[in-house]
């Protein structure tokens, strides 16, 4: 997924306005992304507010990181390296912004969500999340925290993945197991899941997946609720002890 820096400094604010666009298409059309959300409740729907309250952050790191892409020279060697990395994130970060992007949507997934094609956009959810994933545990060079661009591209990459777990789990109970509840085996299943990767996770990655659980126990009741506020709990706890023992 090699791209040179030319193209990558104008293909990442694009994707970013189609996505930013899409965004407010989305929102603001009839039936919007709340309504299709509240028609197609499931045992992993989160409090539909707390993507809003992750994509703002999400978008402000996202335009500090559009432009440093912007802002470094090439022809310095001390930048040059610092574009290496953001560049070779690009292809990841347009995937991002037009599959699923910052929690919400973008034009292909929000035409079948809105459309209440959910089986179709679970196919866009499953690249993003997969892709991002990838970049972040294959691609992705340790942070170096003397440079801004590589502290951007970390907080950009992981905050993708993050809130792409949390999506993934959203749209794929939302379309294929609509107003059922949560099983035994699927209760014990998310928590060994977000246990095993949280105690691999720093604490970019580790705090978005603990936000992930919050908003999926603010969003359900009873039961489940519970189990999911523990789960929460716990994580944070496996993240906390994971980054102060490293």
């Amino acid at each position: 997924m090699g791209i040179s820096y030319s193209t990558a400094k104008w293909a990442a604010p694009a994707c970013f306005l189609i996505d930013f666009v899409a965004q407010n298409y989305g929102m603001l059309s009839s039936p919007n992304m709340k309504d299709i959300h509240d028609q197609n409740l499931s045992f992993f729907s989160p409090q539909p507010y707390f993507i809003g309250g992750f994509f703002f952050p999400q978008q402000l790191f996202q335009v500090a990181w559009l432009y440093r892409l912007w802002k470094l020279d090439p022809a310095k060697p001390v930048e040059r390296t610092e574009l290496d990395q953001m560049v070779d994130f690009v292809p990841y970060y347009c995937v991002g912004n037009l599959s699923i992007a910052g929690g919400d949507s973008t034009l292909a997934w929000m035409l079948a969500w809105n459309s209440s094609r959910l089986d179709i956009s679970q196919g866009f959810v499953t690249i993003n999340t997969l892709s991002q994933l990838w970049y972040m545990v294959a691609k992705l060079q340790p942070m170096n925290t003397g440079s801004t661009s590589s502290v951007l591209t970390h907080i950009v990459s992981k905050t993708f993945a993050g809130i792409g777990v949390l999506d993934f789990l959203h749209n794929g109970s939302a379309a294929f197991f609509r107003n059922e509840s949560a099983t035994l085996p699927i209760k014990v299943l998310t928590g060994v899941g977000f246990g095993l990767a949280s105690a691999a996770s720093d604490w970019i990655f580790g705090g978005c997946l603990v936000y992930d659980l919050v908003a999926l126990a603010v969003g359900q009741s009873g039961d489940w609720r519970r189990w999911l506020s523990v789960y929460a709990v716990g994580c944070v706890g496996l993240v906390t002890a994971r980054n102060i023992a490293k």
